[in-house]
């Protein structure tokens, strides 16, 4: 067998081992290759000796997040497997990463020690679902970040909480009160001013997508829900909603 064959089987023989234990399906992930660190640039990006950038795919990091990957990482070879596209528009190879022969990738590590949190877009369902678990726990444990009060969800009502957290990723919670639609967009307001409490937009044709993982918006009305995304200003505070992991049902 050729080497470059036999590499690509062994990872992905490793991949099923490593990720079944996961969730009750196999979170599906593509066999890249193997790597060495070089330099660890920030919290969820390594520079690596062949010369490429790695970029942590579906998590948010803080700067508190850098010490856990040097940890994580040091003096350990990685391999690398991908969910979707293997560059990000930068270039940077973005990917998960496996340090040494741990059967939990970096990812899933930091979230779960409470120093990272899970993206707005992970890219695959049941991806998601293990990811938003294992931040759960790390959430009802208040380990790491969650032990600050400043990093707990926002409430969706309080105007000057998320004023200041303008421009940054956030974790919003809150009732919405009602789901409206006007053109080919989706409102689902959490306050009865629409200026002063948060907004969660979607596009009406992604509706479809999110009613399949059983969030269908005007189902949503009168729920509790945790949204994830980054916080912008427009006539009001509102998170744009692309993929269905943004979205939680409360506790």
């Amino acid at each position: 067998m050729k080497p470059a064959r036999c590499l690509s089987l062994c990872v992905t023989v490793w991949l099923a081992g490593t990720m079944a234990g996961v969730a009750d399906e196999a979170c599906k992930l593509t066999p890249l290759d193997t790597a060495e660190v070089a330099a660890v640039r920030d919290g969820r990006t390594l520079i690596l000796k062949d010369g490429r950038e790695l970029r942590l795919a579906a998590i948010e990091v803080g700067d508190e997040s850098r010490a856990a990957l040097e940890l994580a990482v040091a003096g350990q070879p990685l391999r690398l497997a991908r969910l979707g596209e293997e560059r990000d528009r930068y270039g940077r190879t973005l990917a998960f990463a496996f340090a040494g022969d741990a059967r939990q990738s970096l990812q899933q590590a930091l979230i779960g020690q409470g120093m990272a949190r899970v993206a707005a877009r992970v890219g695959d369902g049941t991806c998601a679902k293990s990811l938003l678990a294992a931040e759960r726990e790390a959430r009802r444990a208040r380990r790491g970040l969650w032990a600050d009060p400043t990093f707990a969800p926002l409430p969706a009502e309080n105007y000057l909480r998320l004023e200041a957290e303008r421009g940054r990723f956030v974790l919003v919670q809150g009732k919405i009160l009602s789901v409206r639609e006007s053109g080919g967009t989706i409102y689902m307001n959490f306050g009865r001013r629409w200026t002063q409490a948060l907004t969660a937009t979607m596009l009406r044709r992604e509706a479809r997508r999110f009613a399949a993982a059983g969030l269908e918006p005007k189902r949503l009305e009168g729920r509790r829900v945790l949204v994830r995304g980054w916080l912008e200003q427009r006539s009001g505070p509102t998170i744009e909603l692309t993929a269905p992991e943004q979205i939680e049902l409360a506790e």
